[in-house]
């Protein structure tokens, strides 16, 4: 089965990492954060990836070809330059990296990798958040409501403490609660093929019309997950992150046995 990575946008609010380096490339705890991302799937035993690069999508090349010799022990002959693996980067993954263009909106992204996905059920995710998610638990979900796609919707912590008041007398305050209202996208789809139908061109946002149409023709649910997410849209996002690493990483679950 295959998973889908939005990787190309232009990261424009993170800046003082992306005028050199795609967003899904700026690192937490010494790897890219797309690395995280597909860790999460690959530890649900799903490992076929289809990137849709653009905004410097090179740099995310280079970075998967040169995984394998970067990630690995080498044995290097200085005087014939003969070099010779000696313990490999423990990696399964097939990825397929496809630039679909630096001006391709989400939707557009997403009809461009058309010819590998139209054969079944697949994956869907952004490359810019990281969740603590059971992947096998979403996709059985999806299955049983046989609907043409299911968004995974989160309650994000708010970014300001929270104030109950009576008048001017504070009541209670909850620094930085979870949201109990308002569920938003919280990026990680499950989408069926015909979906791809309803995606103009490249022209399209994932987020406006395709999600839209499918919300009117009732072919749109939500999974409600009640745990750990956070995208990566600021500094403050990506020092948070990094923070979190240090403390464990509460997005990374136990490798289990996929479909």
């Amino acid at each position: 089965m295959k998973v889908v990575i939005l990787a190309g946008g232009l990261g424009t609010r993170l800046a003082e990492y992306t005028d050199v380096i795609p967003k899904p490339m700026v690192e937490v705890g010494g790897q890219p954060l797309i690395w995280h991302i597909m860790q999460l799937y690959g530890s649900a035993g799903f490992k076929d990836f289809c990137l849709a690069l653009g905004y410097k999508g090179h740099v995310i090349k280079k970075y998967f070809l040169d995984y394998r010799r970067l990630g690995s022990d080498v044995k290097i002959d200085m005087a014939s330059g003969k070099t010779e693996v000696l313990h490999k980067a423990d990696c399964d993954w097939l990825v397929n990296l496809v630039d679909t263009g630096n001006e391709t909106m989400t939707g557009g992204r997403i009809k461009r990798l058309s010819h590998l996905v139209q054969d079944g059920t697949f994956f869907l995710t952004y490359g810019d958040g990281v969740c603590d998610v059971d992947l096998n638990e979403l996709l059985e979900f999806h299955k049983s409501h046989g609907k043409m796609i299911t968004m995974t919707a989160v309650r994000p912590a708010a970014r300001f403490g929270e104030l109950k008041m009576d008048g001017d007398r504070v009541q209670s305050f909850v620094e930085k609660p979870q949201l109990h209202d308002g569920w938003i996208n919280g990026g990680f789809f499950v989408v069926e093929p015909e979906f791809l139908h309803l995606i103009e061109g490249d022209e399209t946002f994932l987020e406006r019309e395709p999600l839209t149409k499918a919300l009117n023709i009732g072919e749109l649910m939500a999974y409600k997950h009640d745990g750990f997410w956070q995208c990566m849209d600021t500094k403050r996002d990506k020092d948070l992150l990094e923070k979190l690493w240090l403390e464990g990483a509460p997005w990374i679950r136990p490798k289990s046995k996929g479909s």
